[in-house]
């Protein structure tokens, strides 16, 4: 190998260290926090997987509860809340807890428990019609109103003619009927129900609009 190699090399191992020193720590640094990210992630998703399972673990032994023979919806209750976060375990596990409430006649708890449901996505529309029925039905027309809001569907406008007339409003809640049968087709089993609800008031079904 001819010298001026050598001193190439040694020239170039000079570098490298001077390198090394000058910018060592920060590579240093670089690698630790690059591990940390890693270690960090894995146990992020570690702790999501398990808080998965044990909302899962948690609503079953909910649903086991509702649907037990003769359940018992006080510590039904207790196991349907108890569910936290924002997956779909809570909200699914409150509807079967108001439905259940429903069933044994429990109006006012199974009010309670769809009270609590927010933030449900598509569902929320269902989730407030059936909440403004059972509000309706104990005579809480006025609350029901509020929970329907300013909703324009066929089904709400069902229920806001529900709670209007049990108001003692019959105008409005033909009006409401009116509104709701617009767009509905004619063999639709909602717009039967709807046309004899308005026919009670002395109201008179627009023409449908066929799909």
């Amino acid at each position: 190998m001819a010298i001026d190699d050598l001193l190439d090399e040694h020239e170039q191992s000079e570098r490298v260290r001077k390198w090394l020193k000058d910018n060592g720590a920060a590579v240093l640094s670089g690698i630790v926090l690059a591990l940390a990210l890693i270690y960090g992630w894995k146990a992020w998703q570690q702790h999501r997987r398990q808080q998965s399972e044990l909302a899962q673990s948690r609503y079953d032994a909910a649903t086991a509860a509702l649907s037990a023979p003769n359940p018992d919806l006080a510590k039904a209750a207790t196991a349907v809340n108890g569910l936290e976060g924002r997956s779909v375990f809570p909200l699914l596990a409150q509807l079967q807890l108001a439905h259940a409430q429903v069933a044994a006649g429990k109006l006012d708890d199974a009010i309670a428990s769809l009270r609590k449901v927010h933030d449900a996505g598509e569902l929320q529309p269902l989730v407030n019609q059936r909440l403004a029925r059972l509000l309706v039905e104990t005579g809480k027309q006025d609350e029901a109103l509020k929970v329907l809001g300013d909703a324009g569907d066929a089904s709400s406008l069902d229920v806001r003619g529900d709670a209007l007339l049990a108001a003692g409003k019959p105008e409005l809640a033909r009006d409401a009927w009116q509104k709701a049968l617009v767009g509905l087709d004619v063999a639709s089993p909602q717009r039967k129900l709807i046309e004899l609800k308005l026919a009670d008031v002395g109201g008179t079904a627009p023409n449908a609009e066929h799909a």
